[in-house]
């Protein structure tokens, strides 16, 4: 299904206060290929290196050893790492410290400004990515009276101005309620479907991790494990001990199974059991 590779990470090693007493190992070795267009899911326990990796996609750390390309592109280098970066956008986990504007559009803008676009062209995109974040109606709105969620559709609109190849999202939704999350996940799920944006989820929320193409799992700086939802979630020993949780929706089928009931293997969401259910 996907086949051209857009981010290549090399024998990537990363140390935190390098010679220092503090040293700490945060990667140690991973190899990981992300093909453009897929949808990714980071998970892994506290300190297994989600955030350290997702940082090393569009440059923000530089590896210790080992290399990062995006297309092609070494972020080592530093001629690169204007390019690298209008390519892979980055939302981080607390979206008030990426919203620099006290105006809705004005924010938005702001990447496209400092691109030095020609104010039309500026325009149309901060009223594409207004309308793809759900936010067309918010444009006049000030900034701090947003709710959480709407903030982080912000933070999205605001990289998708400068229309990136990739978004790199480091728990996204950890400050968002229920409705809210959803919210962020069906806009995450149109973009990579729709727009073909590659999308890279950080996320300690299973039930998220369960709607991407693939999962990587790290623990301990190191990669643990790869593969589909379905490939990951159906070895739930693995999940265990790393000390993470199947999604509720698998949890419930896997029970289901060992009390005798013929339950799919494929069931990872609440609407696939539902589905299971009704049929």
């Amino acid at each position: 299904m996907f086949s051209e590779i857009f981010i290549q990470v090399k024998g990537l090693t990363h140390i935190y206060d390098r010679g220092g007493l503090s040293e700490r190992i945060a990667l140690s070795g991973v190899n990981l290929d992300i093909k453009k267009g897929e949808f990714i899911a980071l998970v892994g326990p506290n300190g297994s290196g989600k955030s350290t990796l997702a940082r090393h996609l569009n440059a923000l750390l530089i590896p210790a050893e080992g290399k990062v390309l995006v297309n092609g592109m070494d972020t080592g280098r530093p001629e690169n790492l204007w390019e690298i970066r209008r390519r892979v956008g980055m939302v981080f986990q607390n979206p008030d410290n990426q919203i620099v504007s006290s105006l809705v559009e004005e924010d938005v803008a702001f990447g496209a400004e400092n691109l030095g676009l020609p104010p039309e062209e500026i325009r149309d995109r901060v009223d594409e990515a207004l309308r793809l974040a759900g936010l067309s109606d918010y444009r006049n709105h000030a900034s701090h009276l947003l709710s959480g969620g709407q903030k982080q559709r912000l933070a999205i609109a605001g990289v998708l101005a400068m229309r990136p190849d990739c978004l790199v999202l480091d728990e996204p939704t950890s400050m968002l309620d229920p409705s809210g999350r959803l919210e962020l996940m069906d806009i995450l799920a149109r973009l990579n479907r729709s727009g073909g944006v590659t999308v890279v989820l950080v996320t300690h929320h299973m039930e998220e991790a369960a709607a991407a193409d693939r999962v990587i799992v790290l623990s301990g700086g190191r990669l643990a494990r790869a593969g589909t939802p379905v490939e990951l979630f159906s070895d739930g020993g693995l999940l265990r001990d790393l000390g993470l949780e199947l999604p509720v929706a698998a949890k419930i089928a896997r029970r289901l199974r060992r009390r005798g009931f013929l339950v799919p293997g494929d069931i990872l969401t609440v609407e696939d059991m539902v589905s299971y259910l009704c049929r």
